[in-house]
């Protein structure tokens, strides 16, 4: 396989998984690792990915220009695994908030049959709840954002303030041990940032691609945390470090 071939083949895998491992893109290319870090500096170099520790991930500006229903395709079995570990906190009664992220729209698929109030600012999270008559089911409204097609800015910060929310379930851009979370939109992470101040469990839901990574503007700390949800993935280190800060993980598995 020429090189531009091999390349190529490593931005479609790319794109279809968000991140990627070394030492599986060379077994999946048949080739050695070298060749692919070689392959991994050529493309960085051209701003078509971003080295990490151990592999590569998608550039945060071409995460930020796929649409929604593009990015709810990417990692689709870790999202399906962390969004069922999600749905088992939920109680009866509860008042649950639900981002505008694809991975808690997934989780919109594992919602519990019970009595719950749905508090969201997503569009797609009150569309895919609309036919549950279970729930009693509340959208912010406030400026209405199309690439997240979700409502943000001051009239959906302050109908949170109505509010006390049994759990938070939303994710972001990136989690940074000692930064914490970020998001790449200032009014996304400004609204995020509220929410968290009105909820009692604060859960974020985050492939472990997005673990050690930092985007733009940072809206929480790790001690804001209640508990991550992540995959099998994640780094142990990351893990580790943050249960010894008195974080709860939970790793979503097929059980």
């Amino acid at each position: 396989m020429l090189a531009i071939e091999r390349q190529r083949r490593i931005l479609q895998l790319l794109q279809e998984g968000g991140s990627l491992r070394t030492i599986e893109t060379a077994n999946a290319l048949g080739v050695t690792d070298e060749t692919v870090r070689k392959d991994f500096e050529i493309l960085e170099r051209s701003g078509q990915l971003i080295r990490i520790h151990g592999g590569a991930r998608v550039p945060d500006r071409a995460k930020e220009d796929l649409p929604l229903n593009e990015r709810q395709k990417i990692r689709l079995h870790e999202k399906r695994l962390i969004a069922r570990a999600a749905a088992k906190r939920i109680q009866a009664n509860e008042t649950i908030f639900l981002d505008a992220s694809s991975t808690v729209l997934t989780l919109t698929e594992f919602l519990p049959e019970l009595p719950l109030t749905i508090l969201t600012n997503a569009l797609d999270v009150f569309a895919a709840l609309s036919d549950r008559p279970s729930l009693d089911l509340i959208c912010t409204g406030g400026l209405f954002d199309p690439r997240s097609r979700s409502f943000i800015g001051l009239t959906a910060e302050t109908a949170l303030r109505r509010y006390n929310i049994s759990r938070m379930f939303f994710s972001g851009n990136g989690f940074h041990l000692e930064r914490g979370l970020s998001e790449s939109n200032s009014r996304q992470a400004a609204f995020k940032e509220r929410v968290i101040e009105h909820a009692e469990d604060v859960v974020f839901l985050a492939d472990h691609s997005k673990l050690g990574q930092k985007s733009a503007f940072f809206f929480a700390g790790t001690a804001n945390i209640s508990c991550l949800i992540t995959d099998a993935g994640a780094d142990s280190e990351f893990i580790s470090s943050l249960e010894a800060r008195g974080t709860e993980v939970t790793i979503g598995s097929d059980c």
